[in-house]
């Protein structure tokens, strides 16, 4: 790994990414993905893992086979990740009461935190919101 400040990928960019049936949202998806994957910034959670693993063989328009998804999962095993641990899930379920998130929110948002991570990419928070160190960025916004 580099001295490069890590950005945390959210599951539904990386989704965007390998879902051919989405358009612009796949193409900006897929070329953010490869550039942060090639300047080795990219960052995940077991989380994210999780989460890309069971919409990317069950939910997407094309799905991807099993053996596919399961290569992805070992690139992106390479990456920074987040292995959170139970004060982890503590802090996420606070920050979850106190900031008015999905606990699932709540837990993306600590593990970009852990990471060190001052961008964290997702469409599913508002573009520019901050948590701490971390400022939310939607690359289709």
């Amino acid at each position: 790994m580099n001295d490069e400040t890590p950005e945390f990928i959210d599951t539904n960019i990386l989704l965007y990414a390998y879902d051919r049936s989405a358009g612009a949202r796949h193409s900006r998806a897929a070329e953010l993905v490869g550039e942060l994957g090639a300047h080795r910034r990219a960052a995940v959670s077991t989380q994210v893992l999780q989460e890309f693993f069971v919409n990317a063989t069950r939910k997407i328009a094309q799905p991807l086979v099993s053996e596919t998804a399961i290569e992805r999962l070992r690139v992106f095993s390479r990456w920074r990740v987040h292995i959170p641990d139970p004060e982890d899930v503590v802090a996420a379920a606070i920050s979850s009461e106190s900031n008015q998130l999905s606990f699932w929110d709540a837990m993306i948002i600590q593990s970009a935190s852990a990471l060190g991570c001052q961008t964290l990419w997702s469409e599913d928070l508002s573009d520019g919101q901050q948590f701490g160190q971390v400022t939310v960025r939607n690359p289709f916004g």
